[in-house]
């Protein structure tokens, strides 16, 4: 079967084009939390980085520099907690997105084969199972999927859209028992660099690859990293997978007949910004402000957040009887605020909105002057 043989859903975001239009409607304008790209500007060590690199007549390497290999392992040692992973088993990607989704399908997944995915969850681990013509599994409960017995299991730590963090001891347990099973356990981690919530914003969001969740052995793991978040390098689409040396050089071996390779300024520039942390800890205080903002006002105003313990967004709920997310959509709307609904993320979000921090100062704080009736 070929890549797009079965149905895909219609892209979700289309269908918020009505409240938009509503939200744009406000006499002091839309306040737009429904989408998390960032706005802030890129470092400008980084954008000096790109620049001196743009003289770039020849191909890039589809495996990465060996420069923009050996930081991101650095950056995992430093940074993650893991430590000794193999340069030759880190392969950049063009976003994660893109890995996400055709991951199933440069893996040989096909028919037959069952891909597993938070119930709450980005919709695109869906979309990936089915482009390779896999059945796609929301579970969260290992119990839930081990009589499936899955090729590919997905975590998302911490979560888009609700934030939610696996500790060591959840990640082990996938581990564990995904490995009894064969199956490959890929976990997207873009959003670690943002803990708000302790344990996790002293010791670190726990990644698939720590030690203390492979017992030493990377075997069958892979994890998924994009700087899209943490450098406001969306624009670059600089993203990276790394963890099995032998998984990871399947997938380079794909990807080299595919021509999928990071442009070699891009690779320059992903290179310095994984070996600046002053950046990124200057990023985060922002987000932090723009958070305890919102958090705030959306307390004030009869809204619940639930998870929401690290990432971009606040994942929210009308206090009392439960409410459908579209009618929370267009309360919000009619306010003039932008917000994504949980059903972009599977039926067992239905109840809530996402809200995200990647919009201006200036207009979070109209946001939260809304929701507080000013």
């Amino acid at each position: 079967m070929g890549l797009l043989t079965g149905a895909l859903p219609d892209f979700p975001w289309d269908t918020l084009t009505p409240y938009a239009a509503i939200a744009r409607a406000h006499p002091r304008g839309i306040v737009d939390l429904s989408v998390g790209t960032p706005v802030d500007p890129t470092p400008a060590v980084v954008r000096a980085a790109l620049a001196a690199a743009a003289d770039s007549p020849g191909y890039p390497t589809t495996h990465g520099t060996p420069a923009l290999r050996q930081a991101v392992v650095d950056w995992f040692a430093r940074r993650r907690g893991v430590v000794g992973l193999d340069p030759a088993a880190v392969l950049p990607t063009v976003g994660s997105k893109e890995l996400v989704a055709l991951l199933p399908s440069l893996l040989g997944l096909g028919p037959g084969d069952v891909v597993v995915h938070p119930e709450t969850a980005y919709p695109t681990y869906d979309v990936g199972a089915r482009l390779a013509g896999a059945r796609p599994l929301p579970a969260d409960d290992v119990a839930a999927w081990v009589g499936a017995d899955p090729s590919l299991v997905w975590v998302n730590s911490p979560g888009n859209p609700d934030g939610r963090v696996r500790s060591v001891e959840q990640l082990r347990e996938v581990v564990h028992v995904a490995r009894a099973r064969g199956a490959v356990v890929a976990s997207d981690e873009c959003y670690a660099e943002l803990a708000w919530d302790e344990p996790w914003a002293g010791s670190g969001v726990p990644s698939v690859l720590d030690p203390r969740v492979t017992g030493g052995d990377v075997a069958g793991l892979l994890a998924v990293y994009s700087l899209s978040k943490q450098s406001n390098l969306a624009g670059y689409r600089a993203a990276f997978v790394a963890g099995d040396p032998g998984l990871v050089a399947r997938l380079l071996e794909a990807r080299k007949h595919m021509g999928m390779i990071v442009p070699a300024p891009v690779q320059a520039a992903m290179t310095v910004a994984l070996a600046d942390d002053a950046h990124v800890d200057s990023q985060r205080e922002r987000y932090r402000a723009r958070r305890r903002r919102l958090r705030e006002a959306l307390d004030a105003a009869g809204l619940e957040v639930d998870g929401s313990e690290a990432g971009l967004y606040l994942w929210a709920r009308p206090a009392g009887p439960p409410q459908d997310c579209w009618r929370t959509v267009a309360d919000l709307a009619e306010l003039g605020i932008l917000v994504a609904p949980g059903a972009f993320y599977g039926a067992a979000a239905a109840g809530h909105v996402r809200i995200a921090l990647t919009a201006p100062d200036e207009r979070v704080a109209e946001g939260a002057a809304r929701l507080l009736g000013a």
